[in-house]
């Protein structure tokens, strides 16, 4: 969510179907991740994301090497629903059949990363423009935060067996393969242990649905039929929508990227979710 995770963090090399990740950055030991995931995807899970080939995990820069995937990337496209049952389907494989043990690394972007970055942009009241929607949106969602702080254990991490997580709801990193109907996962330099009403609302609630249609509601159904999960779903989608919502103001650091109307769209996004 925060503006370094809407720059690029590394640069790509193809050639032929073999791809080198060279990494900008590495403090959050981002190759050792992406290697860490792979490797266990490619024992649990093969073909849900780029088999690993090799790695200079200490080098400068940093490199992962994997194999290419077939695909175009869910953002930007209108997914019909037999694309998100798709989604759906390996959001499910990944969370059942990989195992997250306690030698896996915590996720960088994780519940109480993101309480403790919406409280802070809550706090610094950003300037969000004179739109009285956008106003009211953010007067609830203040209102609702201090509450949902107040009583933070439904938003704190280890309520539920973790998961491996992408820790990244960028429809980006989805592949939609026609070839094969699968959905494919791709950059893993954020991920590890998670929790999955997390990560489950952090890919309903990424902005990058502003490009295209993805039908996020659709997609909760069907991979979460309980109610209690569902309902902490909903809260963290609540906690990420506006999130985002505070970062997309004028003076915010994705302005000059938004397209026209993304503000106000967002601000609806909360106050409807605020309503469910």
């Amino acid at each position: 969510m925060t503006a370094a995770q809407q720059t690029s963090t590394h640069e790509i090399d193809i050639q032929g179907e073999v791809v080198t990740k060279r990494y900008r950055s590495w403090d959050r030991r981002e190759p050792h991740r992406e290697w860490a995931a792979l490797t266990l995807l490619a024992e649990h899970a093969p073909g849900l994301s780029p088999a690993p080939i090799s790695a200079d995990l200490d080098g400068t820069p940093p490199t992962v090497t994997m194999s290419r995937l077939p695909g175009t990337p869910l953002r930007g496209l209108h997914a019909n629903p037999h694309v998100v049952e798709a989604m759906a389907a390996t959001l499910t494989h990944l969370h059942r059949d990989v195992p997250a043990g306690e030698e896996l690394a915590y996720a960088a972007w994780n519940p109480d990363a993101a309480l403790a970055l919406v409280q802070s942009r809550a706090a610094a009241k950003p300037d969000l423009g004179d739109d009285p929607e956008v106003r009211r949106a953010f007067a609830e969602g203040v209102s609702w935060l201090a509450a949902a702080g107040r009583t933070s254990d439904r938003l704190r991490a280890g309520a539920t067996p973790p998961v491996l997580g992408l820790a990244d709801g960028n429809l980006a990193n989805y592949l939609w393969d026609p070839e094969t109907a699968r959905v494919r996962l791709l950059d893993w330099e954020d991920s590890g242990r998670a929790d999955r009403a997390f990560e489950l609302a952090e890919v309903a609630e990424h902005i990058s649905h502003v490009d295209g249609d993805l039908d996020s509601d659709l997609l909760v159904d069907l991979l979460v039929p309980e109610p209690a999960e569902k309902a902490r779903v909903r809260e963290f989608r609540r906690l990420l929508a506006l999130g985002w919502l505070l970062i997309l103001g004028p003076g915010g650091p994705s302005a000059t990227r938004n397209p026209p109307g993304t503000l106000e769209r967002q601000a609806g996004r909360v106050l409807a979710l605020l309503d469910s």
